[in-house]
């Protein structure tokens, strides 16, 4: 079925028209050097407020995720566990999945750090963010950089697309090694297994566009228990501590 006319809202057409309009050098010019500046604030303000977090984790999970839902309730004692174990905690600093795993380090009093991304339907910082730590971002790949930066592991819950573009960022960035072999955690057997599948069958052993050892980029676990082990196991097989990572 086509897209009809009436699919596209007004700002939506407007963006697409603005992409096609002829500019003149000048427009161009100030219109790129303000995303530049932009850009620049977003880094220093990320860069300056991340640098002494210490050792932390990531997790990535659904904005959609109700309070009453098992994993919000998994996600929170994974972030409980991790303050104890001696981590600190990063989230995308919404609600959902964010909010459970902020709440999970914020109740063991450990940091609790939300990188929050200003959206169209309003994404609002969680209450269980240190307020120290706590930074908007406008844009997606300025944030996925401290992500990535800050963080000594990844912590998958379920989620939807902005789940998965966190999740294959980092898994690139490994494969191609542009950052260390860092351990990444998907939760959830049942959520996760037919991504699995499809990764193995169709991309790697029937097209060929990645290599079986692509497999051992990430562990899939059902526990918060086994969740938190895993990075343990990781960072004692090169005998670091929390304490001594930075």
């Amino acid at each position: 079925m086509g897209m009809g006319e009436n699919s596209i809202n007004g700002e939506t057409e407007k963006k697409i028209r603005q992409a096609f309009k002829k500019k003149d050098w000048n427009e161009i010019k100030s219109i790129d050097s303000w995303v530049i500046f932009k850009v620049m604030a977003e880094m220093v303000e990320g860069f300056e407020k991340l640098a002494k977090i210490g050792p932390c984790v990531s997790i990535f999970g659904s904005a959609r995720t109700k309070p009453d839902h098992p994993y919000y309730h998994m996600a929170e004692e994974i972030g409980a566990k991790l303050v104890r174990h001696g981590y600190g905690v990063i989230t995308g600093g919404g609600p959902g999945i964010m909010e459970a795993g902020n709440k999970g380090a914020h109740s063991e009093s450990g940091k609790s750090v939300g990188l929050n991304i200003e959206l169209p339907f309003e994404q609002n910082g969680n209450i269980y963010i240190d307020q120290d730590k706590f930074i908007n971002f406008d844009y997606f790949f300025v944030r996925k950089v401290m992500f990535v930066r800050y963080s000594q592991g990844f912590i998958v819950m379920p989620g939807g697309f902005g789940t998965l573009d966190e999740l294959f960022e980092a898994m690139t960035l490994i494969q191609t090694e542009k950052i260390g072999k860092f351990p990444i955690i998907l939760v959830g057997t049942e959520f996760w297994s037919g991504l699995i599948d499809w990764i193995k069958n169709v991309i790697i052993e029937k097209n060929g566009n990645a290599s079986p050892k692509d497999l051992d980029l990430f562990h899939i676990v059902d526990t918060a228990s086994d969740a938190v082990a895993v990075i343990d196991e990781f960072y004692n097989n090169y005998n670091l501590s929390p304490n001594f990572l930075i």
